[in-house]
């Protein structure tokens, strides 16, 4: 979360400064918001307000607020504010029912197998925006390939049952937080890219700025149940939490 504060904190600013460019090259603007500013600060340090200050003083607002608009600088930060604290607010509903995190208290749920059919593909859609949590519910494993844009994403492999044979994760995802629920007795490998984030794995924290990384849990080579994990992100972090 403090990682994606961050990354959301420096792209505004960006956008200010390219808002503050634009505005430099727009002279009625500069006249109209420099007009705007000498009557707001006249307004406000008045002592005895009348309803002419008043007056002035929502004009002078609404003044400023329309020359800001000009800006298509400043269109494009308000989309992106909207869309980063929808998917705040989404994780606040969602991710955050990690306070009963189902790695801290877990049912014991029986899966009966049968024997194997015979593989049909499939064709089927993602969303490329948002929070997404897989896993919730006892599902038949089937290896997993997706990319996002940006959001949240939460893997819960401890409602299936993995085959004794080598199990793949793979996504691609511009920004957000990964975490991804690994049964124990299973073994981990681990192959992740990134421009800015960390990495929790095997109670270790690794930051990577502009780095890949490959890890191997201690009982990988021993497990007859494997998983690959393979990641790319461009800013978030990536935690493979035992359960």
């Amino acid at each position: 979360m403090r990682s994606s504060w961050r990354v959301f904190i420096v792209i505004e600013s960006l956008l200010l400064l390219w808002a503050l460019y634009q505005m430099l090259g727009n002279i009625p603007a500069i006249i109209f918001l420099t007009f705007a500013l000498i009557n707001l600060f006249y307004a406000v340090k008045k002592k005895r307000k009348t309803s002419f200050n008043q007056f002035q003083l929502i004009a002078s607002v609404i003044m400023m607020i329309l020359c800001l608009l000009s800006s298509p600088a400043i269109w494009l930060a308000l989309v992106l504010a909207i869309i980063y604290f929808g998917l705040v607010m989404g994780e606040v509903s969602e991710v955050r029912l990690f306070n009963f995190a189902p790695w801290k208290k877990k049912q014991i749920k029986m899966i009966q197998t049968t024997s194997r059919n015979v593989r049909s593909g499939k064709r089927f859609k993602r969303p490329w925006i948002g929070s997404q949590r897989l896993g919730s519910d006892t599902y038949e494993w089937d290896d997993i390939n997706f990319s996002v844009v940006i959001g949240d994403t939460i893997i819960d492999l401890g409602n299936t049952l993995l085959p004794k044979e080598d199990n793949v994760v793979m996504i691609r995802k511009g920004f957000g937080r990964t975490r991804i629920l690994v049964p124990t007795g299973i073994g981990v490998m681990l192959e992740h890219s990134s421009m800015r984030g960390a990495v929790h794995f095997d109670q270790e924290v690794y930051h990577l700025n502009n780095e890949s990384l490959k890890l191997y849990s201690e009982d990988y080579d021993e497990s007859t149940r494997r998983l690959k994990v393979i990641t790319n992100t461009l800013f978030g972090d990536l935690e493979v939490i035992r359960v």
